[in-house]
């Protein structure tokens, strides 16, 4: 089966059907594709899915916006209690600080107005501590062309910016299979046709509290490693999860055609499908004038924000920081 394929039908099913095991994780959470998870260096390692646990202020980051709220205004010294200067607060340059400022209102995280020339910003509500776990899910399946997996895998494990790692796959998994691949790394024998999990080796939980080691270079009885401390795998942990939470895994165009068919898997509908090529496509690759069945028609309509508030707890259309401006009132601007 395609990795593409594969993929879509495998994050249907874990959307109805959740993690099989991790009950230390947690359940009933939010599903994302195709997620950086490199600290050092940026989009060195690139997760096929990454599975983000509810944590005890679950409740107020969906009240807050359906989108990603921007990292550098969660970093920023931008606070609830009074503004100050987007320029100064926001470490990044000054036309690009204003643009994060600008994000930030739109997903009523921040607050912006102009004061003597310059953007003033102040939070609209505290960040809340929403996320409790991060799960990050490798798709091959096919282990006869494994690529670069087990490195991937190493670097994975080095790091411990997620809670755990699985390896997903078709493939029947010997136990020559099992020796390449790092001792923490699960692994699922996955039937994607049904689909169904067939859990071959359990995941470690890992450290992702401590600092860890980045391996950017893998040769024969070498690594090259960097160090990352505890602060930096924090704060990507956020970006991640942060990420994961606006992005989600439907994130395919569907293609102006007429050969094109909306696919149901595992309970959810508006999968991309062709009936030209008689199965799932990656619209952004295989669809369009080089496609032999292309033939246009207007874009189809497939209601993917509806389909994952209908079976998630994400909502695309919450009430924002209305509830939160009355406590707002009584601080003053400096």
């Amino acid at each position: 089966m395609r990795e593409y394929d594969f993929e879509l039908r495998l994050s249907a099913h874990l959307e109805r059907d959740g993690l099989p095991g991790l009950r230390e994780i947690g359940a009933n959470g939010l599903l994302a594709r195709q997620l950086g998870t490199s600290v050092v260096g940026s989009g060195a390692r690139i997760m096929d899915l990454v599975y983000v646990a509810p944590g005890p202020e679950f409740d107020r980051r969906v009240d807050l916006s359906p989108g990603t709220i921007p990292p550098l205004a969660i970093e920023s010294d931008i606070e609830v209690g009074s503004r100050r200067s987007v320029a100064k607060a926001i470490d990044a340059p000054p036309e690009i600080a204003s643009r994060v400022a600008e994000r930030a209102a739109e997903v009523d995280f921040f607050e912006i107005s102009r004061r003597g020339g310059q953007t003033m910003a102040r939070q609209a509500t505290r960040y809340p501590d929403w996320f409790s776990g991060l799960v990050g899910i490798e798709n091959k399946p096919d282990l006869r062309t494994p690529g670069d997996l087990a490195a991937q895998l190493r670097r994975d494990v080095s790091l411990q910016v997620l809670d755990a790692v699985i390896l997903a796959t078709a493939s029947h998994v010997t136990r020559a299979h099992r020796h390449r691949l790092p001792d923490p790394v699960g692994i699922w024998r996955v039937h994607p046709d049904e689909p169904a999990i067939e859990v071959v080796r359990e995941p470690a939980v890992l450290d992702s509290e401590r600092p860890g080691f980045e391996i950017r270079r893998e040769q024969p009885g070498q690594y090259d490693v960097e160090y990352v401390s505890a602060v930096g795998k924090t704060r990507q942990r956020r970006r991640i999860a942060e990420r994961a939470y606006g992005k989600g895994w439907r994130t395919f165009e569907p293609p102006g055609c007429t050969k094109f068919e909306s696919w149901t898997a595992a309970g959810t509908d508006g999968l991309p499908g062709c009936s030209w090529a008689d199965r799932l496509v990656e619209p952004a690759a295989e669809c369009g004038l080089d496609c032999p069945g292309f033939e246009s028609a207007p874009e189809p309509e497939l209601g993917r924000e509806t389909e994952r508030a209908r079976r998630t707890p994400w909502e695309p259309d919450p009430p924002g920081t209305a509830r939160y401006q009355a406590f707002l009132d009584r601080f003053r601007d400096p």
